[in-house]
């Protein structure tokens, strides 16, 4: 895989120090995505992947114009995105079908308001749906198609406008494994025996492998803000097999790359619960995870491929970091150069009784968690040892969106009730201190 940026035909697109951020309370910025520079030539697949919540589909919408950058520019051949007439076709993981319309109706949804002859969209029409394998499913209801068919009318709809670039957002992530592979292969062959469309393809993704599969180009962004840490050329020749050595090696180095710790944590957010404290953003994750890779690197010897781990725990890439995020957070582990390794404390752990693991999580939870520490402070020395709840998710909806703030709240509260720091009423709506 060559480090070097992609050159292959002519600039469709290119976006010049595109970034994108928000005023948050009191007039704070939040980046959201750094200044970005990327050009998109006729003949790349790109595969962007990232954690969640790194701004990937943020990113694909400035680029195809659905949100505006709040600096910077997207070029259409040279001319602004916004001045100019571009041929975008869109795929995202909701497959956006009108129940009442039919398969054909759909597609043909995808030529409205474009200067195209009755006569020739509907040829085109036809000709997408056939394309996408759904030749004699014209008349057919969404009701009546299983996902995978409702995700290809999607298909048939993006690319029946013969889009210079294909923007897709996670399109396989809520198909079961067989259709998925399925829609995979066949989008391969569109690809492959392309004559005139798509010209390029631009796809965020969770699954690494589903990139290395697909791809000739892959994007890693790191997150809060997102920025391209790496732009890669993958030159592996198509069909391309999971089980060759290159491949592993492919898997592995994505995965050595997501998890180093500039990529993996989080910056802390100020919170005044006290004056001078900070409040580091807890992962949305269960002790059990946490616990259950500890025990799982316990019995390798405490160390193993992210990869390897990964499959084990039968976890996207998404649904794993935060487990790695939390448990690296509390000074368990550690990574080095795609492997997980248990620390000291780690191996104390994974080795402890039932209760002694209790002390040693909380232990380490009130040393590296600012805001659970304040709380168990906070109600030690309250005289009822109590503390309504919405006291701290008012504090918390001030730094995040009510639906964030929310999982954050519930976290704490998980994270402390396991620890045995305090219980929380949910009648009463009260965090009430543990007698330990």
């Amino acid at each position: 895989m060559d480090e070097r940026l992609v050159k292959m035909g002519e600039v469709i697109l290119e976006a010049r120090g595109i970034e994108k951020f928000y005023e948050g309370p009191g007039g704070k910025k939040i980046q959201v995505i750094a200044p970005i520079d990327l050009q998109i030539r006729e003949g790349d697949f790109v595969a962007v992947l990232g954690q969640s919540g790194s701004g990937k589909s943020t990113l694909l919408r400035m680029l195809n114009g659905l949100i505006e950058p709040s600096k910077g520019e997207v070029l259409y051949y040279g001319k602004p995105l916004r001045e100019s007439s571009p041929r975008f076709g869109v795929l995202f993981q909701n497959f956006a079908l009108f129940p009442w319309l039919t398969v054909f109706e759909n597609v043909m949804l995808g030529l409205k308001g474009k200067d195209v002859p009755p006569l020739e969209a509907e040829k085109r029409a036809l000709r997408a749906i056939d394309m996408v394998g759904l030749d004699g499913f014209e008349t057919a209801l969404p009701k009546e198609l299983s996902g995978g068919m409702k995700q290809r009318a999607a298909f048939a709809r993006a690319l029946v406008v013969d889009p210079e670039v294909l923007f897709m957002d996670e399109p396989f992530s809520t198909l079961d494994l067989p259709t998925a592979e399925a829609l995979r292969r066949d989008l391969l062959e569109i690809w492959l025996n392309r004559k005139s469309l798509p010209k390029a393809i631009f796809m965020v993704t969770h699954n690494i492998e589903e990139a290395i599969i697909l791809a000739n180009r892959m994007i890693i962004v790191s997150k809060n803000p997102a920025r391209i840490v790496v732009d890669w050329r993958i030159d592996l020749p198509y069909p391309r097999n999971r089980n060759l050595k290159r491949f592993q090696e492919l898997v592995d180095r994505v995965y050595t790359v997501l998890s180093r710790p500039e990529n993996l944590f989080v910056p802390e957010e100020e919170i005044q619960l006290e004056k001078g404290t900070k409040y580091l953003r807890v992962p949305h994750v269960r002790p059990g995870s946490i616990i259950g890779l500890l025990d799982i690197l316990s019995e390798r010897n405490g160390r193993d491929d992210i990869f390897h781990i990964a499959e084990d725990f039968n976890l996207e890439i998404d649904d794993f970091y935060p487990i790695l995020e939390a448990t690296r957070l509390l000074g368990f582990v550690e990574t080095r150069e795609g492997d997980v390794i248990l620390t000291d404390k780690g191996k104390e752990f994974a080795e402890a009784d039932i209760l002694r693991q209790k002390d040693i999580f909380r232990e380490h939870l009130i040393s590296t968690n600012t805001i659970i520490k304040n709380v168990y402070n906070m109600l030690k020395n309250k005289k009822n040892k109590r503390l309504k709840g919405e006291f701290l998710l008012d504090i918390l909806e001030r730094y995040f969106p009510p639906e964030e703030a929310e999982r954050q709240f519930n976290t704490i509260i998980e994270w402390g009730r396991y620890a045995e720091l305090y219980e929380y009423d949910r009648e009463n709506d009260e965090i009430v201190l543990s007698e330990t």
